[in-house]
């Protein structure tokens, strides 16, 4: 409807024009036809340079289709395999990162997550935003130096979540395609700085924008910017890609410069990784914790029972709290003790743990004494203080799954 009115609105204008300036008009709309189409046969021809250099200076692309058939072969694959995507432990299985076990001597995790997807939309995502600029870029930088920028930027981005978010599992490519998008930033800043001979065309650029809105989008929904994995692959790629890509342009980065760009990062990510080893899952201690309460109760009331019958005296009571509970306790509190490298949101899960055994080790001690000293005001003391202490167990006690 928009167009019609606009139609008629011009066709009336030219109607009332006078012969002369409607041969303006005229010889200014043929000027601007004239005009787009050079435009268009030189962006056209920057295009086919471009891609002309490019492809005479790397014939064959293999890191980036091997990237990406990796990446799907191993979501087909999941797909056949047991367990939801979306399960946690089902990403850990397929090689997931997560604090406790990649800090605690998996560090392959780093490496592997970037092949592990939890759904088909960001594989679908991170596939967009690799393979049309990987294609350009590999060719560009070659496969060695493509390939050191992007496995640099994806163990960087993880050893950032690692950080920031040890307990939630890592999955997705999503840092090292951040870090190719450094690169071409990268390639980009020494265009723009030396004037190469061949640079890298706007339309070509263009080009490659669809499947970056797509990427980017998709990361800005699902909160990748929140835990640094985004801005750490990006940064990682721009440094490393500085370096390995100047002058590459004009000719591929040399081997022994693109080798020592890997060294640098391989030792500034050991570095990295060392004040984050040894991280801790509290959970199996809490189900511990769990357990020990239940198997003790069950073994006091057993005794109570033979109370009840006349078999067991209150001292035999007494007895069995300091024989069989007490010092089962006390190795219970010096293993939750020893717990080293707590993350952050689970400090206070262990601080409610610690003093549950307070608590629980106390009401033992009272009901012992008031088992042997007949003495029913610690007894009364042992009760509230169970209760107590059975509060808090019941608040970090984990929840029942069906």
């Amino acid at each position: 409807m928009i167009f019609f009115a606009l139609a008629v609105i011009g066709a009336f204008a030219v109607y009332v024009m006078s012969p002369g300036e409607r041969a303006r008009l005229l010889r200014t709309i043929l000027a601007a036809g004239q005009q787009a189409k050079a435009s268009a046969i030189k962006l056209h021809s920057q295009r086919d340079q471009f891609t002309d250099a490019i492809h005479e200076r790397t014939p064959w692309t293999f890191v980036t289709p091997a990237l990406a058939v990796l990446n799907i072969g191993v979501f087909v694959a999941m797909l056949f395999g047991s367990g939801r995507l979306s399960d946690p432990d089902t990403l850990v299985a397929w090689g997931g990162s997560v604090g406790p076990r990649t800090t605690n001597g998996e560090w392959w995790r780093l490496a592997a997550s970037m092949f592990v997807h939890g759904g088909f939309l960001q594989l679908l995502a991170n596939l967009a935003g690799l393979v049309q600029l990987g294609l350009v870029l590999e060719r560009l930088v070659g496969h060695f130096a493509f390939a050191t920028v992007y496995f640099a930027a994806g163990i960087f981005a993880g050893l950032a979540s690692l950080s920031s978010d040890p307990m939630t599992v890592t999955t997705g490519a999503s840092g090292a395609i951040f870090g190719v998008y450094g690169l071409l930033a990268a390639v980009s800043v020494w265009g723009v700085l030396h004037k190469p001979m061949v640079t890298l065309p706007l339309v070509v650029i263009k080009k490659l924008a669809p499947g970056a809105a797509v990427f980017l989008l998709y990361h800005l929904a699902t909160g990748a910017f929140e835990n640094g994995v985004a801005l750490n692959g990006l940064v990682m790629g721009v440094v490393s890609g500085l370096v390995v890509s100047y002058g590459a342009i004009d000719a591929k980065p040399p081997a022994r410069r693109v080798a020592a760009t890997l060294a640098s990062a391989l030792v500034i990510a050991v570095a990295s990784a060392v004040p984050l080893r040894g991280f801790t899952d509290v959970k199996p201690e809490i189900e511990r914790l769990v357990a020990f309460e239940e198997r003790v109760a069950a073994v006091y009331q057993a005794e109570v029972e033979r109370f009840t019958r006349g078999v067991a005296t209150a001292e035999a009571l007494a007895q069995a709290i300091d024989r069989m509970i007490l010092p089962e306790l006390e190795s219970v509190r010096a293993r939750l003790k020893a717990i080293a490298k707590v993350p952050q949101e689970y400090r206070s899960l262990v601080a409610d743990a610690e003093e549950y055994l307070r608590l629980r080790d106390e009401s033992w001690r009272l009901r012992a004494t008031g088992l042997q000293k007949h003495d029913m005001l610690a007894l009364r003391k042992a009760d509230r203080t169970e209760r107590a202490s059975l509060d808090i167990l019941d608040r970090i006690r984990p929840p029942v799954v069906n």
